[in-house]
């Protein structure tokens, strides 16, 4: 089954606006790539993007080789610094924001795609929080462990908003541990390069956002999608899709998705 891009997301929105949560491993990878997206989707004749990136860290000398930062990037924000980079590259006008995002952020417009990369459990419950109380219409996130991640494109549910028929589920509605504050504490940040390839292969990241951006790509270029999230491991060299499926979904313990109930015919006046 495909997935139509929600009505009206490539022409109401001239620009539509994109959220880049994190600009660190993942987060890096995906804004380069966001300025490339841009630029293909004015050579076919859109408008653009309108992209904001936050992040409120600073580039260690640990950045350096895994994440898209030099040396000379030490002690620098990371959002400024990588936005800085591709403006001036690309001729462009993407915004950085040098705060931690949160539920409590105020952002003017509404929002086409959240994409969050991040790796926490506590920063993925402020997107999703921030999506319970603002209008956004998908919330992509980009996941992953040493060698293997998913990424998963949810359309997003307003708080007291009602469910609807194969809604793509966001990611916490497929894997609950994302949000769970019992699981094992968040990864502390490493002190070296060294430390921190023991915990995340090198090109990770880089993957992951490749087939992220992929997706993206696909969402702008047809309209449709044909899978829900990605799965990713560079281990075994696989790459798989999770279909839009009910079923499917049901087997990951997604059960908000039930056909809608039959509506019996009016009875004609008489």
């Amino acid at each position: 089954m495909q997935h139509q891009v929600q009505s009206g997301m490539l022409r109401s929105y001239h620009q539509p606006e994109i959220v880049l949560v994190g600009a660190g491993g993942t987060g890096s990878q995906i804004l380069t790539g966001l300025a490339r997206l841009d630029r293909a989707l004015r050579a076919l004749g859109g408008q653009g993007l309108t992209v904001t990136v936050y992040d409120d860290d600073l580039v260690s000398e640990a950045n350096v080789g895994r994440q898209l930062f030099y040396d000379a990037d030490v002690g620098q924000n990371k959002a400024i610094t990588l936005v800085t980079r591709v403006n001036a590259a690309f001729g462009i006008n993407f915004v950085a924001v040098p705060a931690r995002f949160t539920k409590e952020t105020r952002h003017s417009s509404s929002i086409a795609i959240i994409i969050g990369a991040v790796d926490t459990r506590s920063s993925r419950k402020e997107i999703r929080e921030f999506i319970g109380r603002q209008r956004v219409r998908y919330w992509l996130d980009i996941g992953n462990r040493q060698a293997d991640g998913q990424i998963v494109l949810g359309e997003c549910l307003q708080d007291g908003q009602q469910d609807w028929h194969m809604r793509l589920p966001m990611v916490h509605e497929l894997y609950p541990s994302v949000l769970d504050p019992d699981d094992p504490a968040d990864d502390i940040p490493s002190c070296s390069l060294a430390e921190a390839l023991e915990k995340q292969s090198l090109f990770i990241n880089q993957s992951m956002a490749t087939h992220a951006l992929a997706l993206l790509w696909k969402m702008f270029r047809e309209g449709a999608v044909d899978y829900s999230a990605i799965f990713v491991n560079l281990d075994t060299g696989t790459v798989n899709t999770l279909p839009i499926c009910r079923e499917t979904w049901l087997r990951f313990g997604h059960r908000t998705h039930r056909k809608p109930p039959e509506r019996k015919p009016k009875t004609a006046l008489r």
